[in-house]
């Protein structure tokens, strides 16, 4: 839902502003606003209408004295429990979360932040103190991107925006040198920029006459310890309660509701979740997409779910032919690498759902992470990327100099047990991160609102907690997950062996992409000081041979091509 952007300082540029909301103008296309404050603020909204899709509740929303303007990304989804508590205290004008996020702010400050169970991405200008508040949901799921230099600030939903202020844009080596020679991503903080931050999931910041503090508001390693140790007298019932719940409340829009399909778990037990609180309709629709190619294709076990409901199935062909042109108009929305052709193929979903009229999907995002279902949390693997046999980066096609910009990145180990940590590594550093930023900007490309169930802090703080038996048992994971799951969907798929989402992206890449994806890469090695030109080619020339076990460092460097031409 939406975009925001602003510029707080001295001499701020409407045009600027204008800038900014037209390159992101595909988060929100049902109306832009804008609000000035002398020469010295400029915020500005895209809206993307969900709940209360009247005039009335178009951003930049004001309070009722005018003392605070909100510009709001995403959805608190508890609001209507909000509303009933803050209506003691307040007359609505609005059946928005927009007008439950602001009142809540007013009555609680900082500290209603921990009583919204949603997604958020949201600013407030204090017009009487001249002060910026701004803070960003507990796992980063909507993004918040800012700029500080001196009294000027500038935030925005999407990097490009912010370039569009006249900001420098070069690359941080670190960053990238970490991308290339170890796969990481770089620190919640950080982006592949210099000078342009992002605002870390659980994080608030605090702007105010040139002084700029970022503070942490959610402690998720003092809620998890809270509850090690503790049990519900039915731990089963208990999540299956907390699943359901978190269906119910992420179906609140006042617009058409879908979900994505694919033949895994944690999607099927979407399917069966979302069955089980909305049976016999068919108006809710599912997505899922497909390549052709049968080593792939997840479509047999999607048929077979998706058979044993009402729900029609909207199948999404992606071909090879599309490849360079989806690449590049997804690396300009990104300006970040991303997933690969796996990206591009769920970004057609979103595109298809948006021509059928359904805005808002629900999706399986987070399950493993909370679960602990990566098969390296058990096989005293460290790697980050999945499904591969040989080496996925090759550090070794990188100069010298460069290279030694490589970050040498440490992680929080805040939990005296190694599966915990490598949980938290990949829910707070790694997989969630970036997946979440990922998935974000595929579904806003196409003005398509994505919601993660499995993404409730509530459960994800429950599962994590919970002992390894209760996570794997005789050698099958997420079981309790799968315990629940059965209820809904019968053994046969929730016996399913986990499945990372693919696509032939290593067949293309040396066969019907060969010639593009040969030309980005000679394009990048013969532009670039970063690389050795010729380990790099070599490289290149072994894979098209046959030595194409994985293509991950393939797309890193087409991926980096495209981005930083």
């Amino acid at each position: 839902m939406c975009g925001i952007a602003g510029i707080i300082g001295d001499n701020q540029s409407k045009e600027h502003l204008e800038k900014m909301l037209r390159i992101q103008s595909h988060r929100g296309p049902d109306f832009t606003g804008r609000f000035f404050d002398g020469e010295k603020v400029a915020i500005g909204h895209n809206r993307l209408s969900i709940i209360d899709l009247r005039e009335v509740s178009n951003q930049p929303f004001y309070s009722d004295d005018k003392r605070f303007i909100l510009v709001f990304n995403g959805e608190i989804y508890n609001y209507l429990e909000l509303k009933q508590e803050l209506e003691k205290d307040f007359h609505f004008h609005t059946t928005s979360d927009t007008e439950v996020l602001l009142k809540a702010y007013q009555k609680w400050g900082k500290d209603c932040l921990s009583r919204f169970n949603g997604m958020f991405s949201f600013a407030i200008w204090d017009t009487l103190k001249q002060k910026l508040f701004a803070a960003r949901d507990r796992f980063g799921v909507k993004p918040f991107y800012y700029y500080q230099k001196g009294e000027k600030l500038i935030f925005s939903s999407e990097i490009p925006a912010l370039f569009e202020t006249n900001i420098k844009k070069s690359p941080s080596e670190k960053v990238w040198a970490s991308f290339f020679a170890k796969g990481t991503y770089g620190f919640p903080n950080e982006t592949f920029w210099k000078e342009i931050h992002q605002l870390p999931g659980g994080h608030y910041l605090e702007f105010e006459n040139g002084n700029l503090n970022v503070t942490k508001w959610y402690s998720f390693v003092d809620r998890v310890n809270e509850l090690i140790g503790t049990s519900k007298e039915n731990e089963e019932e208990y999540i299956d309660s907390l699943l359901r719940d978190s269906i119910r409340l992420r179906f609140r829009a006042d617009v058409p509701v879908g979900f994505n399909l694919s033949g895994g778990l944690d999607s099927s037990t979407l399917l069966g979740l979302v069955s089980h609180e909305y049976p016999n309709t068919d108006s809710i629709q599912a997505f899922t997409f497909y390549t052709g190619d049968d080593r792939y294709d997840e479509l047999p076990w999607v048929n077979q779910m998706i058979s044993r409901t009402s729900f029609p199935l909207n199948k999404c062909l992606l071909t090879a032919e599309e490849i360079p042109e989806l690449t590049s108009e997804m690396s300009a929305i990104q300006l970040e690498p991303f997933g690969g052709i796996p990206t591009l193929a769920y970004a057609k979903v979103f595109k298809e759902a948006r021509l059928k009229g359904v805005i808002v999907l629900l999706d399986g995002q987070g399950a493993d992470e909370s679960w602990a279902g990566y098969d390296y949390y058990f096989n005293h693997s460290d790697s980050l990327v999945q499904g591969v046999k040989s080496s996925p980066v090759k550090p070794d096609t990188l100069a010298p100099q460069f290279r030694n910009f490589t970050d040498r990145q440490s992680f929080d180990l805040p939990f005296e047990d190694k599966l915990l940590n490598l949980q938290y590594r990949d829910l707070f550093y790694t997989k969630i991160p970036r997946a979440l930023r990922f998935n974000d900007r595929v579904s806003m490309a196409s003005s398509t609102e994505l919601r993660e169930p499995f993404l409730d802090y509530r459960l994800v703080e429950y599962a994590f907690s919970r002992p390894e038996s209760f996570k794997r048992k005789g050698g099958v994971q997420k079981y309790i997950l799968r315990q629940v799951a059965n209820k809904y969907l019968g053994d046969s798929i929730t016996l399913a062996p986990k499945r990372p989402l693919q696509t032939p992206q290593r067949e293309w890449l040396g066969s019907e992409l060969k010639d593009w994806a040969g030309d980005r890469i000679s394009e990048l090695a013969h532009n670039s000081a970063w690389f050795e030109k010729g380990k790099m080619m070599q490289y290149w020339d072994n894979y098209l041979k046959g030595d194409n076990n994985n293509s991950f460092y393939i797309w890193q460097w087409i991926n980096a091509a495209e981005i930083l031409k």
